[in-house]
């Protein structure tokens, strides 16, 4: 790649790092550390980049890949015995304890118990992106995404209940 190709690269990194990071840490586990999961995806943003073709939003078309990325790590990790550590304990713990901070706690905590693909819906749709954005980027069509939209809400909505 040439020099002008690589800054370019590099500002779109930097724009969108913050998307990436909420995608990765959607999908973190004990084996998949947050950091991990985001070198990977901007290992195969890198790789893909010379064949970007502007055919869609710089921001779907990085979604597309995060997602694709840390869905099938998440895929490979499942075959890596579990290795337990404090770490994430230890930073909830060590947190601030006021009440927006535990409500979005209690909210990751319960989305991380949806499939990846249903974490991927409802990531796209916290980040407020449009039906069609969203359709765009998973495939699914546009009646399709509000039904699962919908669907994942009253999973979501289930699953609080049966934890209070």
């Amino acid at each position: 790649m040439d020099v002008n190709v690589e800054r370019e690269f590099l500002s779109v990194i930097r724009e969108y790092e913050r998307m990436i990071y909420k995608v990765c840490y959607l999908y973190t586990t004990r084996n998949a550390t947050l950091n991990d999961l985001y070198q990977e995806v901007a290992l195969n943003i890198w790789r893909a980049y010379p064949k970007f073709r502007h055919e869609c939003k710089v921001s779907t078309w990085i979604y597309r890949i995060a997602l694709n990325t840390c869905i099938s790590f998440i895929r490979k990790e499942k075959n890596i015995p579990e290795i337990v550590t404090l770490t994430q304990e230890v930073y909830w713990m060590t947190e601030e304890q006021d009440e927006l901070q535990t409500m979005l706690r209690e909210l990751y905590l319960l989305i991380n118990q949806l499939s990846p693909f249903e974490k991927s819906v409802i990531l796209l749709y916290l980040e407020e992106k449009s039906y069609e954005e969203i359709a765009e980027i998973t495939g699914l069509t546009l009646t399709n995404v509000a039904t699962k939209l919908s669907r994942i809400k009253e999973k979501l909505r289930k699953m609080k209940r049966t934890n209070e």
